[in-house]
């Protein structure tokens, strides 16, 4: 097994054995009157949820929970799933981007992930259960990241996402031009951007076809074969080439959606989504063609000269052309309040409620491929759900209780700061974070 390959299996595992160990201990719940939205099949007033060993055992109008059950009465109030940010740079400090070289595939997130980020607890107790953290923007190809479940209060390999698939954060335009031609070198303009990319994978099919070979005669039984020198970033991009991690990327631009997806059929891999993706609006209809999603802004507009054609209808117009649309935080103030943000889309091209929900839901599980696990409230799934004091969708909502994996892990109701599991002193500075648009900035004293 490869060393990459190793790594995420090893954290993997560990968060497997850490989830299912306390899902076992805790008790049935039903949590009953509430307005359930379900995020995939509809609304249910004067509904119910059942959760049972962590995980969603009924939902509907009634449910059929064991006697000795926990029962919570959310008469008057909303429940829907934990919400799912699938663009966050939370927890990652100052080292979101190793900006030393635009490629840099093995650089893990794992190993910039501090579990006790008072940005966490921020995205908690806004509702926020599952959170995509990704490498910055500062290279074409960067590192790769991870996902987690903000189980606050837990060690850090409890907080990985046990099964999620991994993902890979890629990005071009302004940024990776800024950083490098700031340093005199290449890439220093969208021409050199994808150069630099398409050389990278000139490169790793040289390489994968030289283990492809030397793995061919192996299982012929040549005991003579000798093994190529093993790199680890273009065993990453391999991995990429062979569809093993979902490819994640910064792009603004409806031109360079074009290439980016030219260039992907090129070389034979599936772009996941478009992070940002401001300018999909012009060109939703044919990225949907391809399958690809984004993750964007709800309303960001003229930050930078790639943002200037930014609108607030990009993302219900682009889910009308058959995009799937999510909403993204990309800041630890936004993380807080993304159900508001979903709240927009309603006012900007007349999304339902249902729409709405699923783009910091279901949508958004889905560009991190843990759609199966998180995002709906459907039997089987994990127990992430989350209590509302009014409709999420309002900006007078407000989180009063916070479940995962059938576990309580925020209330409103509790003395400080509402935590269930967490002691200690938190770390980081306050409410900004590292977005995308300010993180390389800081290593090159650039602006946006």
């Amino acid at each position: 097994m490869s060393p990459l390959l190793y790594c995420a299996f090893a954290f993997s595992a560990v968060s497997l054995f850490a989830t299912s160990a306390h899902a076992q201990t805790i008790p049935d719940l039903v949590i009953k009157n509430a307005t359930v939205m379900t995020a995939s099949h509809g609304t249910i007033e004067h509904g119910a949820v059942w959760l049972h060993n962590g995980k969603i055992a009924g939902v509907g109008a009634t449910v059929n929970a064991p006697p000795g059950a926990t029962i919570i009465d959310a008469a008057g109030k909303y429940v829907t799933p934990g919400i799912v940010d699938p663009h966050s740079h939370s927890a990652l400090g100052n080292d979101v981007n190793e900006a030393t070289s635009p490629v840099t595939p093995s650089m893990m997130m794992i190993d910039a992930f501090d579990n006790n980020d008072r940005a966490l607890y921020f995205a908690l107790a806004g509702g926020v259960t599952t959170e995509l953290l990704l490498h910055g923007s500062a290279n074409m190809i960067g590192g790769q990241n991870i996902s987690i479940k903000n189980r606050f209060g837990r060690s850090r390999d409890e907080m990985l996402f046990a099964g999620a698939p991994r993902t890979i954060k890629f990005a071009s335009g302004e940024n990776p031009k800024r950083v490098y031609g700031s340093k005199g070198q290449l890439p220093s303009t969208r021409m050199g951007n994808f150069e630099v990319m398409r050389q990278s994978f000139e490169d790793a099919k040289v390489y994968k076809a030289g283990w492809d070979s030397y793995n061919a005669k192996v299982a012929k039984g040549d005991k003579d074969a000798v093994a190529p020198h093993r790199d680890l970033k273009l065993e990453a991009l391999s991995d990429v080439l062979s569809g093993k991690l979902l490819v994640e990327i910064h792009c603004y631009r409806a031109d360079e959606f074009l290439t980016e997806e030219a260039i992907a059929k090129e070389y034979g891999y599936k772009i996941r989504a478009f992070h940002h993706a401001l300018e999909m609006y012009k060109v939703g209809g044919e990225i949907a063609k391809d399958g690809t999603g984004i993750a964007t802004f709800a309303d960001w507009w003229g930050f930078k000269d790639e943002a200037w054609d930014a609108i607030p209808w990009n993302a219900v117009m682009s889910m009308r052309e058959g995009v799937k649309v999510a909403l993204k935080s990309d800041s630890n103030d936004f993380v807080r309040r993304l159900n508001q943000e979903a709240g927009k889309m309603v006012h900007y091209g007349g999304a339902t409620e249902d729409e709405a929900i699923r783009m910091i839901t279901l949508n958004a599980a889905w560009i991190m491929g843990v759609d199966d696990k998180v995002g709906s409230l459907d039997i089987g799934k994990d127990g992430d759900v989350v209590i509302w004091n009014t409709d999420p969708l309002s900006s007078y909502a407000r989180a009063e209780k916070v479940f995962i994996d059938g576990d309580l892990y925020f209330d409103s109701s509790l003395p400080g700061y509402g935590t269930t599991h967490f002691t200690g002193v938190m770390h980081g500075g306050g409410f900004g974070g590292s977005d995308d648009e300010s993180a390389e900035d800081a290593q090159v004293g650039g602006g946006n």
